[in-house]
């Protein structure tokens, strides 16, 4: 237990200072390479599947994915741990920064924002087209702040915070199956007529493991608001949850968007064009003054305000438990 404390703590450290680097191999990048794949050999078996052999195919690539990474894992993590006490610490601290990405993120979406800050709109549209699902060729200045804002929001809770949950319940093994499911979602997880079908256990299963995370996100994040003060509205942000979090097809998605939106008093979400085609989708918040390149450094200060909190009751807990059982 105090060795998983102390590689939960450097790993979390770990992601704040190096984030992650694009000449090392990543463990999601493998992940994702396993989802293709997989789903690649299932559909090559009936490629004119109707819609049951299509969820039945969605069904094996759920457990063929969440089975491999737990087989590699957990005897990685265990036979370091066997070999010396020590290397395991390191191997479950590498493992814990892998699985976080509050550097990441914040990289990313500053790309985007610079890139408006100097009136590059074309170069935005590219870097924000690499942490959106959705078409960016037609999105204007506000469009684009709007997408990585909403990103941010989101992945605060996906990408970190509910990492940090599985992570600290069952350490690496729990915080990557949480990952693989989470990736599978993301690539698998369309309403389109191509996935709509396979893609349904991937994504019924993401909104299972993120109903608890994603509201505590929320709360955690509207902590933050007031914490940090201005230009942060904490009286919006709890107003703007209360009406606007299920305004969203996900049950989860629209949880942390809500606090952002009326944190910073702009309107998130909308209609959004995805492979060519229209999607209706409420709008979340007030539109009290047009959404700005500044306020994507603003949800990046919400972003790193809530994990940081989120990491320190995480640890509060942890050791509380360790010291509850040793005495």
């Amino acid at each position: 237990m105090s060795y998983h404390i102390i590689a939960f703590f450097f790993g979390f450290l770990l992601d704040l200072v190096f984030g992650d680097p694009y000449f090392l191999p990543h463990p999601i990048r493998l992940i994702g390479r396993l989802i293709m794949g997989t789903e690649k050999r299932l559909r090559e078996r009936r490629r004119e599947a109707d819609e049951h052999t299509a969820f039945l195919q969605g069904v094996w690539l759920v457990v063929i994915v969440l089975c491999s990474v737990a087989i590699v894992v957990f005897p990685l993590l265990f036979m370091a741990y066997r070999l010396h006490t020590h290397l395991g610490l390191v191997v479950e601290s590498v493992m814990t920064y892998q699985i976080l990405a509050v550097k990441c993120l914040k990289i990313e979406s500053m790309k985007v924002c610079r890139c408006l800050q100097d009136g590059n709109l074309e170069q935005a549209r590219r870097a924000v087209s690499m942490i959106v699902g959705r078409d960016t060729d037609c999105l204007d200045e506000e469009g684009v702040a709007k997408a990585a804002i909403e990103t941010v929001a989101e992945n605060t809770s996906d990408g970190v915070i509910a990492p940090m949950l599985y992570l600290a319940v069952g350490g690496p093994v729990l915080g990557f199956l949480y990952k693989a499911v989470n990736t599978m979602d993301s690539m698998v997880g369309y309403k389109n007529e191509e996935y709509l079908h396979f893609g349904w256990a991937a994504a019924k299963l993401d909104d299972i493991v993120n109903f608890i995370p994603a509201r505590v996100s929320a709360y955690l994040m509207i902590v933050t608001v007031f914490l940090l003060g201005k230009p942060y509205s904490g009286k919006s942000a709890i107003a703007i949850y209360r009406r606007d979090r299920r305004k969203h097809a996900s049950p989860n998605s629209a949880q942390t968007e809500a606090v952002c939106a009326g944190a910073l008093g702009i309107q998130l979400a909308g209609d959004g064009r995805y492979f060519g085609e229209v999607v209706k989708k409420p709008h979340i918040g007030n539109a009290w003054r047009r959404a700005e390149y500044e306020d994507i450094r603003r949800v990046n200060r919400l972003l790193y305000g809530t994990a940081c909190l989120g990491e320190g009751l995480c640890l509060l807990v942890l050791t509380a438990c360790y010291l509850w059982n040793i005495n």
